[in-house]
């Protein structure tokens, strides 16, 4: 029988054929390939030394980056505004401003929300100080729930207020 040997992995056993690449010595004359100007070609600024251009410059021509038109526009005014569709407040009994924020449809920056959309709805929903569409308007009477207005009934709250204090 003949006897197995069994040889291990170290590091020195290690062969380093085809892994690195010496690194190319240039100016090293003639014979190198890449002698006398080293690689370089002959004048011009990227020959010199310390010779280099900045990204995007075209040698004075306009460049790319400015010759194309600027395009985009964020408005800082509309950024507290998020819509929401009748299909995600189905099912809840109370919907304003409060709720929606608990439920995560609407981020805590939000000061208006608008419910759109005119699918039919199961439960009956009261909608507080949040405007709607004509068809989620319609849609809600229809499941019998009922849209309250902050404004109107604020206003309304005034008027009595107003109307108690000149009867005494």
């Amino acid at each position: 029988m003949t006897k197995e040997t069994k040889t291990t992995m170290t590091l020195n056993s290690l062969s380093s054929i085809g892994t690195s690449k010496n690194r190319k010595r240039v100016g090293r004359g003639i014979g190198s390939g890449t002698g006398k100007t080293a690689g370089r070609g002959h004048k011009g600024q990227k020959s010199r030394s310390g010779g280099n251009i900045r990204q995007g410059f075209e040698g004075g021509q306009m460049p790319l980056q400015m010759r194309l038109p600027k395009f985009g526009f964020s408005s800082r005014v509309n950024n507290n505004f998020k819509e929401v569709n009748i299909k995600n407040i189905n099912g809840m009994k109370v919907v304003n401003l409060e709720t929606l924020k608990e439920k995560k449809l609407i981020t805590k920056s939000v000061k208006k929300v608008k419910i759109f959309g005119n699918t039919e709805v199961d439960s009956k929903i009261t909608v507080e100080g949040i405007s709607l569409t004509k068809g989620a308007k319609q849609a809600i009477e229809n499941a019998g729930g009922k849209v309250v207005d902050l404004e109107k009934k604020n206003n309304k709250d005034t008027k009595d207020k107003s109307n108690s204090e000149d009867n005494d």
